[in-house]
């Protein structure tokens, strides 16, 4: 490994993410590592870490290779690995542009959620084709404290559960998973998103994401929330022919979620690379055990 490691820091919606470029996957990156870098204080700090790889060389992403020049290689900030992560995606996108990688318009990137369709907008938004909802059958229960509330089970590529609530701060203060029943509805964890209403197709969310702890955006949440709200209100795009479309306000700043007929989801936002530089690989073996 070089002594030094590039490195940039990005956010969006104020999800924050440290950047790795590391195109040929050369660099080793274990689940101690990641949360050593994402640590807040003795690190650099993120939600999540977003490994820059070029598909065909990553064993996970090679399948994917003709259809996604690049890999999205995406780490909770404990060092646990994601399907998907929807503001990551954004981020990633704008650091492929902000490198050269990508120009403005489509660009297609590859998760472990399979491959998305991303374009980078003139002006500066990033939008996301996020792929189709899960939505399984079966009753969900989340809870906090002596609260419960039923939920709806979505899944974006990860798995969500979906909390119409009357206060946000009934959400607690989501250091720890809120508690869900049954077990076997979410057998590796779930992210849950508390949710309440801010007028037509308008709503804001709290949420506690798997393996980061609340966070203060999260996009496929933004979608899973949209395509709950969406169900609860009656719409549905497939079978009305219309698209929906709800703005979804997170702690971190807004998103707009569009649900097309055939079962597409677009998410829209923006994505901010803050600061880059360089990590003392030295550093990064010490803070590893």
């Amino acid at each position: 490994m070089s002594t030094r490691i590039a490195f940039l820091k990005g956010h969006g919606t104020e999800n924050d993410f440290v950047i790795i470029p590391d195109p040929e996957n050369v660099i080793d990156l274990p689940p101690a590592a990641v949360a050593a870098l994402c640590d807040r204080r003795a690190g650099i700090g993120g939600d999540g870490l977003l490994h820059v790889v070029r598909s065909a060389a990553h064993p996970e992403a090679r399948a994917m290779a003709a259809e996604a020049e690049w890999f999205m290689d995406y780490r909770n900030g404990d060092g646990s690995v994601a399907e998907m992560c929807g503001n990551g995606v954004r981020v990633f996108a704008h650091y492929l542009q902000r490198a050269g990688h990508a120009a403005e318009g489509d660009i297609a990137v590859a998760t472990r959620g399979g491959v998305k369709t991303v374009h980078i907008a003139k002006e500066g938004d990033i939008t996301v084709g996020m792929g189709k909802a899960l939505l399984p059958e079966g009753d969900v229960t989340v809870s906090v404290g002596e609260r419960s509330w039923p939920a709806r089970n979505v899944n974006m590529g990860n798995p969500h559960a979906v909390a119409f609530v009357e206060d946000l701060d009934h959400a607690g203060d989501l250091y720890t998973a809120p508690p869900f029943s049954p077990a076997s509805a979410y057998p590796d964890g779930v992210n849950v998103e508390f949710v309440v209403d801010r007028g037509l197709r308008h709503v804001a969310l709290r949420v506690h994401e798997r393996g980061s702890g609340e966070t203060r955006s999260c996009g496929t949440g933004a979608c899973a929330v949209a395509v709950a709200t969406a169900r609860r209100d009656g719409a549905d795009p497939a079978v009305t022919g219309t698209p929906a479309t709800y703005t979804v306000d997170v702690p971190g700043g807004r998103l707009v979620i569009t649900e097309r007929p055939d079962g597409e989801i677009e998410m829209t936002g923006p994505a901010v690379i803050v600061a880059e530089g360089e990590i003392d690989a030295g550093w990064l073996e010490t803070a590893t055990p």
